[in-house]
């Protein structure tokens, strides 16, 4: 399998394609990551180093990839957060040009916007652009729970009205929804949950939660999730080795003490995932 994967990227710490590449290389897949932006960390810090790319230097490099010849090897384009409006376009013209020389290929958008704790972090446009012309395009998306209610002006809660927003979100055009960090009101106390929506039915995992912050984890449990899923084209079973390996990362991370992801100490956890905690089948 080959991923191109349109992300940020740091050198301290892993967010974007500094958390997802290790990952998806150690279950196998080969990526062709391609940076947006080259921080020295991420921008939760306060303040970092380094530049935004632009977007035509980004086209730059997806244009050389596929003067390459590489395209038609393609699997699936991958993207996450989108700091400018500009980026988008180049994102949606890769797609295009992939699946032209691919049909087969999918593409898995991690529509970044911000969470139930922090609202919206994304300058005012991103959303309405990620709603209107990005989500449409995708085959897979991962948003959180606060996300899914943003994209589909509802307000998901409990697990038929996170799978309603699920439903409407699949009529913008992705056919797989990954939603992820689902509190449910009435779900056992110190718990957290994903739960997983296609064609083929829906279904929910929950784990402990770990009471920390780990900027990255999103790009990670979307990353192994698009792998997974279109390696085996059976989201139960990408769900639980993606939410076994995620829970082991951050566990080992919450252990460390360490407020950046113990990525390359984790990654027994990703080639061999545990799949310690049961998948059920909602609908």
């Amino acid at each position: 399998m080959k991923i191109l994967s349109i992300q940020s990227a740091v050198a301290y710490g892993h967010v974007g394609n500094s958390a997802a590449v290790f990952p998806l290389q150690r279950i196998g897949v080969e990526v062709l990551p391609v940076y947006t932006v080259n921080f020295s960390n991420h921008t939760g810090y306060g303040s970092w180093g380094g530049p935004m790319i632009s977007p035509d230097d980004v086209a730059a490099v997806i244009s050389g990839i596929e003067a390459r010849g590489a395209f038609p090897d393609i699997d699936v384009i991958l993207s996450g957060y989108q700091g400018g409006e500009g980026i988008a376009d180049v994102i949606l013209d890769a797609v295009a040009r992939v699946k032209a020389a691919n049909p087969s290929a999918v593409y898995a958008c991690d529509p970044v916007m911000g969470n139930a704790k922090s609202g919206c972090f994304v300058a005012p446009a991103i959303p309405v652009l990620l709603r209107e012309r990005v989500v449409p395009a995708a085959d897979i998306i991962t948003p959180n729970q606060f996300e899914l209610g943003f994209l589909t002006g509802t307000e998901p809660a409990d697990l038929e009205s996170t799978l309603a927003s699920a439903d409407l979100a699949r009529a913008m055009g992705p056919r797989t929804v990954l939603v992820t960090s689902v509190e449910r009101p009435d779900r056992p106390e110190g718990t957290i949950e994903m739960l997983a929506v296609t064609d083929a039915g829906a279904w929910i995992v929950q784990t402990p939660h770990i009471p920390m912050k780990a900027n990255g984890s999103g790009d990670v449990t979307a990353a192994l999730f698009t792998a997974h899923y279109r390696a085996t084209g059976d989201a139960a079973t990408a769900l639980a080795k993606t939410t076994s390996s995620v829970y082991d990362l951050l566990r080992m991370t919450y252990e460390s003490g360490q407020r950046e992801l113990q990525l390359v100490e984790a990654q027994e956890f990703y080639a061999h995932p545990a799949e310690q905690f049961a998948v059920t089948q909602v609908r």
